[in-house]
């Protein structure tokens, strides 16, 4: 193993002697160089690296105060010591404001009090040393973790945020976004409306993942639906022992904390529900369940409707000051049948992750089922879609998945005023009675048909017509195959 290198120290005096005797009472536990004069102190120390300077002050030329002031300007991390036989207050001053010295030793000296005052010097070095390692470090450290977090949260906005939300060029639901956009990065409440299925949750998570908070928990919850016990258990905790049987919990709130919490359903909250919630938005306060001390947290509140909370208020049915306190910013989502350009969209990538979910591999849907599925009004929005092509891809016997795997209700339903039908101008079902049952046997004979992939002998059969009867109506009808279907 190496020896350990011995600190550094340098003595400066035009004294011999002295010199002399300085080193002997150092060299065991020091590296020694010795100076006569400022000029052979300042090469010594351009060639070597010491940690402790100790000068006499009165000496041919420049003083010790002098060379030591000069050493603090190159050299500030040296220790600077002075050995002087004079007493002179203003002297001891000057010598602390101009050269920063760190201690005085006044002669006559003895040996084991300049052993011990330079021992002091050296350890001050190291832990002036130590302290400006550990600095950087700290500054490095402090980088590495702002720049590991700065990638995170890109990596979660990214994965997670608004471009997730699958929507066309011309989506509806693109100035929502828009809008959602420049509210995420606000810590602000904001409410959310629209139909059950249009998309709120989806639409909260990315406004998480696009804000400050990305780096910290998202959690939802749908109020609907649920008691105010259930709920308050949920929402607020539970202490142990409230009850037989019951577990100590942790809450939404303070899992959320710092991060984003989603409520959806709030419509349908009671009275003692708003007032917990008002609080919550207010005060950052809440009580667990079974407990009496008061907690606090910190989450952002996006709140979820499915009803217009206007009316709810006007109705005396929703408080008028969480009303205001939650809509700091109100977006309202459209339904899916106000998106018909996102229709075809949504509807491929709910096959390809039902068909990377159950393990069964697709090619898509067909251009004829696209216009059945953009066609239908989808009151059940997102999640009826995504059903919808999930049992179409579970019926499924080739790659594309065709018309013929929807289900009878979207085929025979009347085209939406917003969709896509190109396969027949069908109308309303206004008009005569005669009028009301053609339109209902055309979507009948449309259905039927597509669902059979085009068999007119097993269509006739089912519908107990002969070939040329069904010919008939299909001719009367103006009912044709679609271009990617073929006739038997």
């Amino acid at each position: 193993m190496a020896a350990r290198s011995l600190p550094t120290v340098l003595v400066v005096d035009d004294e011999p002697h002295s010199t002399m005797a300085m080193s002997m009472a150092l060299e065991d536990d020091f590296a020694v160089l010795t100076a006569a004069n400022a000029a052979e102190a300042w090469a010594l120390m351009e060639e070597h690296w010491v940690q402790v300077i100790v000068s006499d002050q009165r000496m041919p030329g420049k003083t010790g105060i002098e060379l030591l002031t000069e050493v603090r300007d190159r050299w500030p991390e040296t220790v600077r010591m002075i050995v002087t036989g004079y007493t002179d207050t203003s002297d001891m001053i000057d010598a602390i404001n101009a050269a920063g010295i760190y201690q005085f030793i006044t002669k006559p000296w003895h040996p084991d009090q300049l052993l011990m005052a330079v021992r002091n010097a050296a350890r001050l070095f190291e832990l002036s040393r130590e302290h400006e390692r550990m600095t950087l470090e700290m500054r490095y450290l402090g980088t590495t973790a702002s720049e590991k977090l700065e990638d995170r949260r890109r990596v979660l906005q990214e994965g997670l945020g608004f471009d997730r939300v699958l929507r066309g060029p011309n989506s509806a639901l693109n100035p929502v976004i828009a809008l959602a956009r420049q509210f995420a990065s606000f810590d602000v409440p904001v409410l959310l409306t629209g139909e059950p299925g249009t998309g709120k949750a989806d639409l909260a998570r990315a406004m998480h993942y696009g804000s400050l908070r990305a780096d910290r928990p998202f959690h939802e919850i749908n109020c609907a639906g649920l008691p105010d016990g259930p709920l308050a258990a949920e929402l607020f905790g539970v202490k142990r022992g409230v009850s037989t049987g019951q577990q100590a919990r942790v809450g939404l709130l303070q899992k959320a904390d710092r991060g984003t919490l989603f409520l959806n359903g709030i419509d349908t909250l009671s009275p003692e529900m708003q007032i917990a919630l008002l609080r919550i938005l207010t005060e950052g306060a809440f009580q667990p369940v079974g407990g009496h001390e008061t907690l606090t947290a910190t989450p952002r509140v996006i709140a979820g409707s499915h009803r217009d909370l206007r009316e709810a208020v006007a109705q005396g049915r929703f408080r008028t000051d969480l009303f205001f306190t939650l809509s700091v910013t109100e977006l309202a989502l459209p339904p899916l049948r106000g998106r018909p350009g996102d229709i075809a969209l949504l509807a491929e990538r709910f096959v390809q992750d039902a068909a990377s979910e159950h393990g069964k591999p697709a090619g898509g849907l067909s251009t004829a089922a696209l216009e059945f599925l953009e066609g239908y009004d989808w009151p059940g929005n997102l999640p009826e879609l995504k059903n919808e092509v999930t049992r179409m891809l579970i019926l499924a016997q080739d790659m594309t998945l065709g018309p013929e795997l929807i289900s009878r209700h979207i085929l025979q339903a009347a085209p939406h005023e917003a969709g896509a039908d190109r396969m027949a101008d069908v109308g309303t079902l206004d008009g005569t009675l005669k009028d009301r049952v053609e339109m209902m046997e055309m979507r009948i004979l449309r259905e039927t048909l597509t669902r059979l992939t085009w068999n007119k002998s097993r269509a006739a059969a089912e519908l107990g017509l002969s070939r040329v009867g069904l010919r008939a109506k299909l001719d009367r009808y103006g009912i044709e195959p679609h271009a990617t279907q073929k006739e038997d």
